[in-house]
C-alpha cells in the first residue's frame, strides 16, 4: 500500500517537473529569439554607422550624441474606472467594499453591519471570477474563494481602480492576465517636503452601533531612497441596528409580519495592521508588505421565521508577507518579481440549540512567486512573458477532511502595438492545475488556455475620443469548498468557463477658463457567456455556502458614466459622477427548466449611482446616491422570490482648520439619509439611517 503511494506520487511530481521543463525551454527560447534579434539589430546599426561615417571623429561625434532614456513601458490600452487621492477619501467610507459600489457594473453583496461579510460581482460573472489585487499581488482565498473586501480599510489607499477583462497592460504577473474582472488597491506612498523625515496622522471615528474606530498612520523618511509607513486601527461596534421585518402572503398580498426588531448577534472586534517599506534603486524599485488581520465577530444570520438571534461566531487571523521587485536591466529589458506567504485561520462555532453544535477551525496557507519580463523591440512593438507558482494547503478539524492541496502554474505570454491612434494588445495564459488529497481519490490534473484581445482607437486628433473593444476567455477553478465540503462538496464539479465580448468608447474635455472645468462620457456595451457557472450564497448559515451549477447564462448589459466639473465662484468648486447599468443576465441551461431564460438570482436589470462633492475654501460637502432595481432571490422569477429595489443616500460635512499648529479636519456624516428598509440579501436586513463623525489630526 505505502509503496504504490510513493510510486503514484513519484509519477505526479515526474509529471509536474516535465510541464515546468516544458515552460522553462519556451521561455529560454523566446529569450534566445529576442538575444538573436537584438544582436541583428545591433550588427545592422554598427554597419550601417560604418558605412556612412568611416571618419573616426565621426565616429566619436555620434557617440556624444546619443541620449540614454529611461525603459519604455506600455500602459493600459483602455483604462479602467478609478476613485484615487482626495476624491476616494471624501467618500468617508470604512472600506474598500463601500467604496467599490460607486463603479458602474458592479454588484455587492452586502450582508449587513459593520462587521457583515461583504463580497464584489462584476457584471454578473460571480465573485470567484475577480481578481482583487493588493499592491500588485493578488489575494486569494482557496478555501471559498470569497476575499471579505471590509477586512481592507481606506485609512491608507491611494487608490482603487476596477477593470473589465484584465487590465490590458502586458508588464504584469501571469495572474494578471488570468481573471475576467480585476480590482486593484494600491498603497499611498509617502511623500515628504523638504526638510521633513516623518509624518504622522491619527483618526478616530465614532457613531452609531456603538462604533469606536481609532486609526493611526506613521510614515517615515530613513534615506533618499527607502521610505516605511506603518499603519494600525481598531474597529469595535456592538452592531445592533433597528430594522423593519414586513412580508406579504405570495398569493393574497397580504402581510404576515410587520413589526420592528433590533439586529442581533452582529457585534465585531476587530484590528488590522500593515507596515510597508518603498525603495528607489537604480532604473527600479522594490516594496515590502507585512499585514495582519484579527477579528472576532457574531454572524447574525438570516432572519427567517420569526428567528431573531443566531449563536454563530467566526475568529479570523489572517496575515500575509508580500514583495516586488522591478528593474530596468538594458534600455529595452525589464523585469519584476513579485513574492508572497501568506496563513489564514478561521475558527467557526455554531452554538444555537436547534441544530448541532459545530466548533470548526480551518487552516489555510498559500506561497506564491512570480517572474515577468518585459522586452521593447522598438517604440511601438514590445512583448512580455511571465511565470506564476502558487501553492495552497488547507486542513481543518473536521471528521472526513481530505486536507487538499492545490499546484498552479501559469505562463503567460503577450504584445502590444502602438500606431499612433491604433493601440493594439494580445496575450495568452496557459494554465495548469494539480490538486492532491490525502483520504480521497485526488482529481484529475485541469489545462486550460486563456486568449485576449485589446483594441483602442483614437479617431481624432485634437479630440479627447477613443473606441475601445475587446474579447477574452477566461476559466475558475472551483474552490476548496466546492470540491471536497463534506456537507456539500463535489470532487467531480466542472470549472467555470466564460467568454467576454465588449465595445465602447470614451471622452473627456477639459479647458482653463469659464464656467465649466471638465466633462466626460463613457460608455461600454458588453455579452458575456459563462459555462457550468457556480452561484455561492448563503445557505441558512452565514458562513456556510451553497453551490449550484447553473450550466448556461448569457449576460448582456450596458454600462453608462458621466462625470463634470464646475467652478462657479472663486474658490467654489462642484464636481459631480453619474453611473448606470442595465444587465440581462438569464439562465439558458435547458429549456424544459421553469426558469429557463429568467433573470438569475440577485442581478438587477438596472443599477446606478450618484457622487456629488462641492468645495468652498476649507468646507466640503459630500453626497452619494446608490440605487439597485428589482431582483429575484432564487432561479425562478415569480412573485413569491420578487425583491423590492433599494435605494441609500449618504451625506458629509468636512470642515479643515489648523489648531496648535497641527492640520486637522473634523467630518459628520449621514449614512441612508432617508431610513430606507432594503436587504441587499434576502433576510440580511440593512442599517436604517446611522450617524458617523470623525476628527483627524495629522503632523
Amino acid at each position: 500500500m505505502l509503496s504504490n503511494l510513493i510510486v503514484t506520487e513519484y509519477n505526479r511530481l515526474e509529471q509536474m517537473i516535465q510541464k515546468i521543463k516544458i515552460h522553462l525551454y519556451f521561455i529560454t527560447a523566446l529569450l534566445l529569439i529576442i538575444v538573436l534579434f537584438e544582436s541583428a539589430s545591433l550588427n545592422c546599426a554598427a554597419q550601417k554607422t560604418k558605412t556612412h561615417a568611416p571618419d573616426p571623429a565621426d565616429s566619436i561625434h555620434l557617440i556624444q550624441e546619443a541620449k540614454v532614456t529611461a525603459l519604455h513601458i506600455p500602459k493600459e490600452i483602455i483604462s479602467g474606472q478609478q476613485l484615487c487621492g482626495k476624491e476616494l477619501q471624501s467618500l468617508n467610507q470604512l472600506s474598500v467594499a463601500d467604496a467599490l459600489r460607486y463603479f458602474a457594473g458592479v454588484q455587492l453583496k452586502d450582508y449587513g453591519g459593520v462587521g457583515g461579510i461583504k463580497t464584489i460581482n462584476i457584471r454578473s460573472m460571480g465573485t470567484n471570477h475577480v481578481g482583487v489585487f493588493y499592491d500588485g499581488v493578488q489575494l486569494s482565498n482557496a478555501q471559498n474563494g470569497q476575499v471579505d473586501l471590509g477586512m481592507y480599510s481606506l485609512d491608507n489607499m491611494q487608490s482603487v481602480s476596477l477593470f473589465n477583462g484584465q487590465k490590458s497592460e502586458i508588464f504584469q504577473s501571469a495572474k494578471d492576465f488570468n481573471s475576467a474582472g480585476s480590482i486593484y488597491l494600491w498603497t499611498r506612498v509617502p511623500e515628504f517636503h523638504a526638510g521633513q523625515n516623518w509624518h504622522l496622522k491619527a483618526n478616530l471615528r465614532t457613531g452609531s452601533f456603538d462604533l469606536i474606530n481609532p486609526s493611526l498612520l506613521i510614515d517615515l523618511k530613513l534615506s533618499n531612497r527607502v521610505k516605511s509607513s506603518f499603519n494600525a486601527e481598531w474597529i469595535s461596534s456592538s452592531g445592533k441596528y433597528k430594522f423593519r421585518y414586513r412580508r406579504r402572503a405570495a398569493k393574497t398580498g397580504e402581510i404576515m409580519y410587520d413589526t420592528t426588531a433590533v439586529r442581533q448577534n452582529g457585534d465585531i472586534r476587530a484590528t488590522r495592521m500593515e507596515g510597508t517599506l518603498f525603495g528607489n534603486i537604480k532604473n527600479g524599485s522594490w516594496m515590502t508588505k507585512v499585514y495582519n488581520y484579527t477579528s472576532e465577530r457574531g454572524v447574525p444570520g438570516a432572519i427567517i421565521n420569526n428567528v431573531w438571534r443566531r449563536g454563530e461566531r467566526i475568529w479570523d487571523n489572517n496575515s500575509f508577507m508580500q514583495g516586488s521587485f522591478q528593474k530596468g536591466i538594458t534600455k529595452k529589458i525589464k523585469t519584476q518579481l513579485l513574492a508572497k506567504y501568506a496563513y489564514y485561520l478561521t475558527k467557526y462555532v455554531n452554538n444555537d440549540t436547534t441544530v448541532m453544535r459545530i466548533d470548526n477551525v480551518y487552516r489555510q496557507k498559500e506561497f506564491y512567486l512570480s517572474t515577468s519580463n518585459l522586452y521593447s523591440i522598438n517604440n511601438w512593438w514590445d512583448i512580455s512573458t511571465s511565470y506564476d507558482f502558487q501553492w495552497n494547503q488547507m486542513d481543518a478539524n473536521m471528521y472526513g477532511f481530505v486536507y487538499p492541496s492545490r499546484y498552479t502554474h501559469l505562463l503567460s505570454i503577450a504584445t502590444s502595438f502602438n500606431w499612433g491612434a491604433l493601440k493594439l494588445q494580445g496575450s495568452m495564459v496557459a494554465n495548469y492545475v494539480h490538486d492532491y488529497v490525502e483520504l480521497a481519490e485526488s482529481p484529475k490534473n485541469k489545462d486550460t488556455y486563456i486568449p485576449a484581445a485589446f483594441a483602442s482607437y483614437i479617431p481624432f486628433k485634437k479630440i479627447d475620443f477613443s473606441l475601445h473593444a475587446f474579447a477574452k476567455r477566461s476559466f475558475r477553478m472551483p474552490t476548496f469548498n466546492d470540491l471536497y465540503y463534506a456537507e456539500m462538496g463535489n470532487s467531480r464539479l466542472k470549472p467555470e468557463r466564460a467568454t467576454q465580448f465588449d465595445i465602447g468608447f470614451k471622452y473627456d474635455h477639459q479647458q482653463r477658463h469659464g464656467f465649466l472645468k471638465e466633462w466626460g462620457l463613457e460608455s461600454d456595451i458588453y455579452h458575456n457567456r459563462v459555462h457550468d457557472k457556480i452561484i455561492a450564497y448563503p445557505k441558512g448559515a452565514q458562513f456556510r455556502w451553497t453551490m449550484l451549477n447553473l450550466g448556461k447564462v448569457d449576460i448582456k448589459g450596458i454600462d453608462l458614466a458621466g462625470h463634470i466639473s464646475v467652478s462657479p465662484l472663486k474658490n467654489f468648486n462642484v464636481t459631480g459622477k453619474l453611473q448606470y447599468t442595465y444587465q440581462k443576465a438569464i439562465d439558458i441551461t435547458n429549456a424544459a427548466d421553469t426558469y429557463f431564460r429568467d433573470q438569475i438570482p440577485y442581478i438587477p436589470w438596472n443599477s446606478g449611482s450618484a457622487i456629488v462633492q462641492m468645495s468652498y475654501y476649507s468646507w466640503f460637502l459630500n453626497y452619494s446616491f446608490i440605487y439597485t432595481g428589482e431582483r429575484y432571490n432564487q432561479q425562478e422569477n415569480i412573485i413569491y422570490n420578487h425583491t423590492q429595489p433599494w435605494y441609500t443616500s449618504d451625506a458629509s460635512l468636512v470642515k479643515e482648520f489648523h489648531l496648535f499648529g497641527c492640520a486637522m479636519k473634523a467630518t459628520a456624516e449621514v449614512n441612508n439619509l432617508f431610513s430606507q428598509d432594503y436587504d441587499v440579501i434576502l433576510n440580511y436586513p440593512m442599517p436604517k439611517r446611522n450617524y458617523r463623525f470623525s476628527l483627524c489630526i495629522e503632523l
